[in-house]
């Protein structure tokens, strides 16, 4: 329009309508002066040609000056309906913006100017999507987009369809061609190559076409596309790899940079809906990739989600979608806390058997946070090769190579999966025999701690020496079981035991006269401020804090009644944090949060005692 209008190419136009570009028009021309010849100050030409029209449509909607509106409107040459003229207020501001300038545009304009294609991304991408050898003839058919290439698809997500219970496995193809009928293998999260489990071989029954709300069913879908797949709901849950070649290895699973960290829990107000909450939740389950709906030990319905609006999100679908308007009564938001420890054991600690014949010796220790997180993030595993695993331990971490490579195992996925159990014992008879029962029992306690049942995370755990009966019928799981999670505790509450909060990076934009109400929030709700930084050429600066989960309930609401509105946060998860204070000492900080979790979960007040677990030698 603006081209037109001065009688300038597009492109020259574009780049006078950003930067450091002046329109003086006195003059007539473009300047990179703000001051002109008369020594008048000029506004920037983004401000003016673009900023300053929608600023004006804006208010004269919002403010019924519909006269100054509907003139604007022709000379921009917008057509409106007779229904849209009709409209009022906000109504009328989205439709008037909806047909003006609609989003879909500029998004799919940005899209193709600025993303790669599929041939040309896939070059570089294939070997950090592809979980086997770079070789592999899957691997060298993702790199090159090959339609003639094996089959490789990655399912991303389930969109719910309007059949009751059944969904669409949206996808990508990244090599060959899916078809209808075609026989393929279903490689879920769990499936490990030349394993039998979460694999299965079955048809696609329909390919089709997603096109925003529209379905297009079609015969094949070659390379390159997004598809839709029936059927296949039924063996994946989430995600999933989907191909014809017998010996390819699945995609990697998708990284999010958040974690379900609240829950709720939640139940029928009547308990004949209590079917339709069963499968309400196991459609919120597989609709959406991060939440997680379980029935916790004490029998209520779980459902976690990544934040307070999230989880509002998906019980809004739970109520609404996925059990046609029942009503759900929601408990109070509950948030995960996990156990540590943060010191090694002063003694070793013993624990006996049931029947007194076999004795467990053991110590703990604690890991260390980038230890965590190289678990976490699947950098050390419990599956990967041994010698590999050893290699990285000591070169990043400082084991030794020897300890390494005893690792038993790990604890309890997925939120117990940061600790070990390591055997630095020497020359124990029958040690063999019992390893199963210990790793089982030491899989138990890192899901529930002994401080408040939460799950232990970053604690090493060594067998130092071991006792045995020389009678295999002494020496059972109903004996060793119960022992080993006995000592365990006890090395725990040994170990300075504290308990561990997630925390949220708070990003929140403000002017800078609203500045003091951000910090006053944020030292009410325990939040530590990380920096702050100013935006060059705005009035606007951006916090970045660190606040507790448990403390971002209703945070939103008071940052914005302390900063009159103008304050705008953005939460995402960032890290485990320990909670000041000793857990035995009461009135402390962590003191408090352990008892309230304790409470919750129906346990005594008291916090367990060292002599519960420690037998004397």
């Amino acid at each position: 329009m603006y081209a037109a209008k001065f009688g300038i190419p597009i492109e020259k136009m574009m780049q006078r309508l950003w930067g450091d570009w002046f329109f003086d028009a006195d003059a007539k021309k473009f300047s990179k002066n703000m001051i002109n010849a008369q020594g008048k100050k000029l506004e920037r030409a983004f401000g003016q040609f673009i900023c300053r029209p929608i600023d004006t449509l804006f208010n004269a909607i919002m403010n019924d000056k519909l006269d100054v509106a509907f003139d604007m409107l022709k000379k921009l040459n917008v057509d409106l309906s007779k229904e849209t003229r009709e409209l009022k207020g906000k109504p009328l501001l989205k439709a008037v913006m909806a047909t003006w300038l609609p989003a879909a545009e500029a998004l799919l304009q940005m899209i193709i100017n600025h993303l790669p294609s599929p041939v040309d991304a896939q070059k570089y991408r294939a070997e950090a999507l592809y979980s086997g050898p770079a070789e592999d003839e899957a691997c060298v058919a993702v790199k090159n987009c090959d339609p003639n290439g094996p089959l490789m698809l990655y399912v991303s997500k389930m969109v719910p369809t309007s059949d009751k219970g059944r969904f669409y496995a949206f996808g990508r193809v990244f090599s060959g061609v899916v078809a209808t009928g075609q026989t393929v293998r279903i490689m879920g999260p769990e499936y490990q190559p030349g394993k039998k489990n979460d694999l299965y071989v079955k048809k696609i029954q329909r390919t089709v076409l997603m096109m925003g709300r529209y379905i297009e069913q079609l015969p094949d879908i070659p390379c390159g596309n997004i598809v839709g797949l029936v059927g296949v709901d039924a063996y994946l849950l989430k995600t999933g790899t989907i191909t014809t070649h017998k010996d390819a290895y699945p995609f990697h699973d998708m990284k999010y940079s958040v974690s379900p960290v609240v829950r709720v829990s939640v139940e029928p107000n009547n308990a004949s809906d209590l079917p339709k909450l069963m499968e309400g939740l196991k459609r919120l389950a597989k609709s959406d990739p991060l939440v997680l709906c379980f029935t916790a030990p004490t029998g209520e319905h779980i459902v976690a989600g990544a934040g307070e609006l999230h989880l509002e999100i998906c019980l809004k679908d739970l109520r609404e979608d996925f059990m046609k308007g029942a009503p759900i009564k929601i408990g109070n938001p509950i948030v995960s806390f996990c156990e540590t420890v943060g010191g090694k054991s002063e003694l070793t600690c013993v624990s006996k058997s049931p029947n007194k014949h076999n004795r467990l010796y053991m110590t703990a220790e604690p890991l260390g946070e980038e230890f965590c997180k190289a678990v976490d993030e699947n950098v050390i595993y419990q599956d990967q090769e041994q010698k590999e695993r050893a290699k990285i331990m000591a070169e990043k971490f400082g084991w030794d190579v020897m300890d390494a490579r005893k690792i038993w195992s790990f604890g309890c996925p997925p939120d117990g999966k940061a600790n070990v159990i390591c055997d630095t014992t020497k020359g124990v008879q029958y040690l063999n025999e019992i390893k199963e029962h210990i790793n089982t029992a030491f899989v138990q306690a890192t899901a529930a701690g002994v401080l408040c049942e939460e799950a232990m995370r970053g604690i090493r755990f060594n067998v130092m020496d071991v006792t045995l009966h020389a009678d295999s019928i002494h020496r059972g799981a109903g004996q060793i079981m119960p022992c080993t999670k006995r000592v365990l505790y006890a090395c725990q509450i040994k170990s300075e035991p504290s308990i561990l909060e997630p925390m949220y990076m708070v990003d929140i934009t403000v002017p800078q006269p609203a500045i003091s109400g951000v910090y006053s929030t944020l030292s009410m709700r325990r939040g530590i401020v990380e920096g702050e930084e100013q935006r060059a050429g705005t009035p606007l600066t951006k916090v970045r804090a660190f606040l507790p989960v448990l403390e971002s309930f209703g945070f939103t609401q008071l940052l914005r009644q302390n900063t009159s509105g103008q304050a705008f946060p953005q939460m995402i998860f960032s890290h485990w944090q320990q909670v000041n204070g000793n857990p035995y000492q009461d009135g402390s900080q962590a003191n408090k949060i352990i008892i309230d979790v304790r409470k919750r979960k129906g346990l005594k007040d008291s916090l367990p005692d060292f002599n519960d677990y420690y037998d004397k030698m």
